[in-house]
């Protein structure tokens, strides 16, 4: 088969499941992966013969696109602040709103004293971790979340990213009751920063496909009764290891602000400021631990 054919098959099988713009950029996105060929090689090299076997793989990635799983878990790797990341079903697939988070984490502490220890807590694929750590080599990161599979996952990127990030296995909602064994138990930190799981099972209906069938549920969902359950423990285990004048950074759900404007209050946090993303809404906060 001609490149040109498997382009046109490609477009025609996925046409009515998804817009014309996100087919090509799906194809564009196999291509390199399959084919190791960018954009304008493709359009150069129409005419060019391609392999049974290379055909299998577009097969098969129209297949798993056509039950809407993210064309960034078939090709396994994704950019995340300009840096690559392994990615698998059991991680999220990292967001544009969180480069957002750790820009302006590194822009906060640039005045700040060079060894800084930073906590990134539900780590997922690493890319806060491994973001920080790679854009402050002086800093001491660490990061921790429940999934073993997420940890080899993150432990991947920060070896593919040639960062040193220290991680370990922790149920943040079980840190306090004596049977996690936490590595840094008396350990304190001059940052923590979290992306839980915020969205409200009431959200769903909002979500797509891709992100309903095939991103983990554990890094996503938290119930509609207690929708700032991982905030509110966080701020508790940051108000015990966060060194004085620590901040604390989160991503959060956009409908829950001003809750959560109050929870950092409530935990007697200043310096509270609350961030929009770049779609306008609510999505980032952050407080200083009172010395």
């Amino acid at each position: 088969m001609l490149l040109k054919t498997l382009r046109e098959n490609f477009h025609t099988s996925l046409k009515d499941d998804y817009p014309d713009t996100e087919i090509q950029s799906f194809f564009n996105l196999l291509a390199e992966c399959f084919l190791k060929m960018k954009r304008m090689d493709v359009s150069l090299n129409l005419f060019m013969p391609i392999s049974g076997k290379k055909e299998e793989k577009f097969e098969n990635a129209i297949k798993r696109l056509k039950n809407y799983e993210p064309v960034q878990y078939i090709v396994g790797v994704t950019e995340f602040y300009g840096l690559p990341f392994k990615v698998t079903g059991s991680t999220l697939i990292p967001r544009p709103e969180t480069e957002e988070l750790v820009q302006w984490l590194i822009d906060d502490t640039k005045l700040k004293p060079e060894t800084l220890s930073i906590l990134d807590i539900g780590t997922g694929t690493g890319c806060i971790a491994v973001s920080l750590s790679k854009n402050m080599p002086s800093a001491i990161v660490y990061a921790v979340d429940v999934s073993k599979k997420a940890l080899t996952v993150g432990k991947t990127n920060a070896k593919l990213n040639k960062v040193d990030v220290q991680f370990f296995e922790l149920d943040i909602l079980n840190w306090n009751n004596g049977s996690s064994n936490f590595a840094f138990e008396n350990m304190r930190f001059d940052i923590i920063v979290s992306n839980p799981p915020y969205v409200r099972h009431l959200e769903k209906a909002q979500m797509s496909p891709n992100v309903l069938r095939h991103e983990p549920g554990l890094a996503l969902y938290v119930e509609d009764d207690d929708p700032l359950i991982f905030y509110k423990t966080i701020t508790e285990f940051a108000a015990a290891h966060l060194e004085n004048n620590g901040q604390l950074f989160f991503e959060i759900n956009q409908y829950l602000g001003t809750e959560m404007v109050q929870l950092l209050k409530d935990f007697n946090y200043i310096n509270i400021e609350l961030r929009k993303d770049i779609f306008g809404n609510d999505r980032m906060i952050s407080g200083t631990r009172m010395s």
